[in-house]
């Protein structure tokens, strides 16, 4: 439910889905499960038919399917990990499933670095031959991993066993291989991105921003680049080049900067001199005066001080307040509901 370019991310994940065609959806939560049912509902304002299921504990990557086992029991199902940003054709990967008819069929990209990855080779008839998790150099016998995107036939959740915590990587997709199941691995170079630290989290807007992948962004294009909501004031000055996203009722002050492959979401304060680049700031928040945010990321309701400097992938958590003349750096995170006096921090 992070915001990416000012939208849950799981808003864009859904809108992908319906527009191949996709419109019976099953959520599968387990922390916070009201976040997402109070945002999307049954799906209809999205286009979509969606059920939020909730895990009473978490049950892994396989054991969540197979708690909705009843729910898939009728046709081919596709399975999404929800922290992964793709641009994955997902019609051509479906038409591949059924040319190869398939059993299971796996998404997989090429990466630089296998080592930190599961790692599937694959025949020359895109047969999976083994899975080899995160190996040693030695064992590297490919680039390809899996990405997180699968599609099944029903029968294959019989080999899943019920109400435990059980994976596809380990538990799974092995298994399934050892009986003679027929994997395939689709090998797509489409963008993809885990989004699991604050690092990949800011790349994931930067590369959105210069499209990198295909994504709608709010408001109108007021400048080459730069995409205004409605309600802002600011002078042209100030937005120094794009490309820029800027919410609603965002007031930027005469003298501020926004730099490029900034987000700014909806009713913040930008007071004079600030300058803010290649950062995500979320709605309702204050920034002071002659403060600067490079690569950073504020959340909700955060009231930034005067001369303050928040750069190196910091974050600031909900409801915090930094005073004046802190240094934020080196990824420091400041916990929600925070209150740092003037000068306290100087990294």
């Amino acid at each position: 439910m992070l915001p990416l370019v000012n939208k849950p991310f799981m808003e864009h994940f859904i809108s992908r889905l319906k527009s191949y065609g996709i419109r019976e959806i099953i959520l599968s939560t387990c922390y916070l499960p009201e976040v997402f049912t109070d945002y999307f509902g049954d799906g209809s304002r999205f286009g979509v038919k969606l059920e939020c299921v909730t895990e009473t504990c978490p049950l892994g990557t396989c054991g969540a399917v197979k708690f909705v086992e009843e729910q898939l029991k009728e046709e081919s199902f596709m399975v999404f990990n929800g922290d992964i940003l793709s641009g994955l054709d997902i019609g051509k990967m479906i038409d591949f499933h059924k040319e190869k008819k398939a059993d299971i069929t796996i998404n997989l990209t090429p990466v630089e670095d296998p080592t930190a990855y599961g790692l599937v080779p694959i025949d020359a008839d895109a047969r999976v031959l083994q899975f080899l998790e995160k190996p040693s150099w030695n064992d590297i016998t490919t680039n390809l991993i899996n990405a997180g995107t699968y599609i099944m036939e029903p029968k294959v959740l019989d080999l899943a066993p019920c109400g435990i915590n059980y994976s596809f990587e380990r538990g799974l997709f092995p298994k399934a291989l050892e009986q003679g199941l027929h994997i395939a691995g689709f090998v797509s170079n489409s963008y993809w991105l885990d989004l699991g630290t604050p690092q990949k989290y800011i790349t994931a807007h930067q590369d959105i921003l210069e499209r990198k992948l295909i994504f709608d962004f709010n408001g109108k294009e007021v400048f080459e680049n730069i995409f205004v909501e409605d309600g802002c004031e600011f002078d042209r000055d100030s937005l120094v080049s794009g490309p820029i996203v800027i919410g609603k009722n965002t007031k930027i002050a005469s003298g501020a900067k926004i730099n490029p492959l900034t987000v700014i979401g909806s009713n913040c304060i930008i007071e004079s001199g600030a300058e803010i680049s290649g950062s995500v700031i979320y709605d309702n928040v204050t920034i002071g005066k002659n403060t600067a945010i490079r690569n950073s990321i504020l959340s909700n309701r955060t009231k930034i001080g005067e001369k303050v400097i928040i750069e190196e992938y910091s974050v600031v958590g909900d409801n915090s307040e930094i005073g004046d003349e802190n240094v934020l750096k080196s990824g420091i995170k400041i916990n929600i509901d925070s209150k740092i006096g003037n000068s306290v921090i100087k990294f």
